[in-house]
């Protein structure tokens, strides 16, 4: 009987370690305890090697834009720490300085500039070195640049009793992909196939009508002290759902139960009809 009592025991220890458990009034058993002698017969303390064994990430997929993945043996307060080195650490580049040579569109500079900052880069920011703080020209190593040069004017070929603004003008949208890389010193020779750009082609800057135009000329430069600079839109973490069946669960009460979660969640097993 105390054997049976002290697996019993070793069970319920184990669990309450390794499982997050979702009760009726509350969650339990969410706190981290690396230290020893919180609960009886079980090291608690933290040991590198142990870790080690126990921790993994499995990528679940990882398309364009989206990378979901489980990292499995760590604590829920290490997964949120992972979140925001995410957000807030992890170094990009992006539009620090706007020089506006012309901008007679009805966006006034400090906006059109707050704009193009928040536009993503697609750079490696591990080519690039930080710039230094107080340094106005920006040099080869620590900048990149991009100029952004559009004028609208009207269609003479559009139709009289148009009144779609596409048929109408040239050039009446400026978006992202109008802004072109214009390589510092040697650059060109340092990233021969490199392909500066926005990451998106898409996004729309500002709209103009005939006569107005953008003239700036934009320095990009790497850093994390800013959202423009983090470089994914969200980052969210999430529990690992464990399900467990306290009892066996037959008939239409299974069928049921199946209903209850998304598809492939619970299987129903034809046992003996």
């Amino acid at each position: 009987p105390q054997a049976a009592l002290a697996m019993a025991a070793k069970r319920g220890t184990d669990e309450m370690r390794d499982r997050v458990v979702l009760g009726e009034f509350g969650v339990r058993n969410v706190h981290t305890t690396d230290f020893p002698g919180n609960y009886p017969g079980y090291e608690d303390a933290w040991d590198q090697r142990r870790f080690e064994e126990g921790f993994r990430v499995d990528v679940i997929r990882e398309e364009e834009g989206t990378l979901e993945f489980d990292m499995v043996g760590i604590d829920a307060a290490i997964a949120n720490a992972f979140r925001r080195i995410l957000l807030a650490e992890v170094p990009t580049m992006a539009v620090e300085k706007v020089f506006v040579y012309n901008n007679t569109s009805i966006v006034q500079d400090e906006i059109l500039a707050h704009r193009l900052g928040l536009i993503p880069i697609r750079a490696d920011p591990r080519l690039f070195e930080y710039r230094n703080q107080g340094d106005e020209e920006g040099t080869e190593i620590d900048t990149l640049q991009f100029q952004l040069k559009i004028k609208c004017s009207r269609n003479p070929q559009a139709a009289k009793e148009s009144s779609d603004p596409n048929e109408l003008y040239f050039n009446h949208k400026v978006y992202s992909k109008h802004m072109t890389w214009v390589p510092l010193g040697n650059q060109t020779d340092l990233f021969p196939d490199a392909d500066f750009r926005p990451v998106h082609d898409d996004i729309l800057i500002a709209l103009l009508r005939p006569g107005q135009e953008i003239d700036v000329l934009m320095h990009c430069v790497k850093g994390i002290d800013h959202a423009k600079f983090s470089p994914v839109a969200t980052a969210s973490y999430r529990l690992l759902p464990d399900i467990t069946l306290l009892q066996p669960v037959e008939d239409e009460a299974a069928e049921m139960l199946q209903k209850c979660f998304s598809p492939g969640v619970i299987e129903i097993q034809d046992i003996k009809g």
